[in-house]
């Protein structure tokens, strides 16, 4: 009996996806149809004319965000330009023989020699040597925020103490008190896998969202240390248990509540609606894993897929076909019927 109950709800459950699955897929676009880190309408125009060399428009789109005070676009773009360099270092090497002292390229090789350090295995001794090109970008603009995003992830990368790590933290706030990216290394430094803990790293999280401007990207820390909660369990046993699973759903539900102030499709959210996916996924809640799937719309991003698999793009079309299987196997074969009222003797119905 036990094993012919087992066989039913199996049965079921093939028929609720083969039903479901189709209807579900509405508003996902094809697996054709989807980019891996797509660059915006602004920044991609400036990777094709480095592509030929020419590093003008990309000079031009950083000079914009620091004299507009667009921190948190140039960070994006010093980060995603850095990435380019990091396989074509003549065209930055180029703009800094025709521009030596130009705060937009100093920023970019900056944040290139962080991260050929990084990767380093000498990482700590690498990290040390670039700290004046980090000093000569703070230098050579004084507002800008985002030399000291780069600054604090250099400190966490040579082992710095807490107090130097505050030192740099407050400079950075000082400049930009809202700005994503430094609160981002904040919370890398206070980590369980770097110098604090799961607790601290929410703690941090929290009170940092709680601040954050209505639609700020901060309101997404809560998730990103979801995320790292997450992913050490993997490997760090009862020592990552100390969060519970509802503080984790919490992290989850404001950044739905974030997602939700975003017009589906927009780039802009895009990595925080990856991130959302992927931890509501390892929370079983398919759902609404399913629902982010579709405000992503074409913008797929490496971070956090690229974790799971080196196959990034094929990771994020994988489980977004998984999520709605899932979704299709839970709903019912039929709407639940509602049941007439009769209201009257002469035969109508509410």
């Amino acid at each position: 009996m036990v094993r012919t109950m087992s066989f039913l709800r199996a049965l079921i459950s093939t028929a609720r996806m083969i039903r479901h699955t189709q209807h579900l897929g509405a508003g996902l676009l094809d697996d054709d149809e989807v980019l891996l880190d797509v660059p915006d309408e602004r920044l991609g125009p400036a990777l094709v004319a480095a592509a030929l060399g020419d590093h003008g428009p990309a000079a031009k789109l950083l000079a914009v965000t620091r004299e507009g005070a667009e921190w948190e676009n140039r960070d994006r773009y010093a980060t995603r330009l850095a990435t380019f360099a990091h396989h074509r270092e003549d065209w930055l090497s180029d703009w800094l023989a025709a521009s030596p002292c130009d705060p937009d390229a100093l920023l970019v090789k900056a944040e290139l020699s962080v991260r050929r350090a990084w990767e380093s295995p000498a990482r700590a001794e690498r990290l040390r040597d670039v700290g004046p090109l980090i000093d000569a970008a703070a230098e050579a603009a004084p507002r800008d925020p985002v030399p000291w995003r780069i600054a604090l992830d250099h400190a966490r990368g040579t082992h710095a103490a807490h107090s130097a790590f505050e030192e740099l933290w407050a400079e950075a706030v000082g400049r930009s008190s809202h700005h994503y990216g430094c609160h981002v290394s904040a919370l890398q430094y206070l980590s369980a896998q770097w110098y604090g803990s799961h607790r601290e790293c929410f703690d941090f999280a929290e009170q940092a969202a709680e601040d954050a401007l209505p639609g700020s990207l901060v309101q997404a820390l809560p998730v990103r240390a979801a995320f790292a909660h997450l992913l050490s369990r993997e490997g760090a046993g009862a020592a990552a248990t100390v969060i519970p699973p509802e503080r984790v759903d919490a992290a989850a539900d404001l950044a739905i509540a974030l997602s939700a102030e975003y017009a589906a499709g927009d780039p802009w959210p895009a990595e925080v609606r990856n991130l959302l996916a992927y931890v509501l996924i390892t929370r079983g809640r398919w759902a609404d894993a399913l629902e982010q799937f579709r405000l992503i719309g074409p913008y797929a991003t490496s971070f956090p897929w690229a974790y799971l698999s080196d196959d990034v793009l094929g990771q994020f079309l994988e489980l977004r076909d998984t999520a709605r299987i899932q979704v299709a196997s839970a709903t019912p074969l039929r709407p639940l019927r509602r049941t007439a009222r009769r209201v009257g003797s002469d035969g109508h119905y509410a």
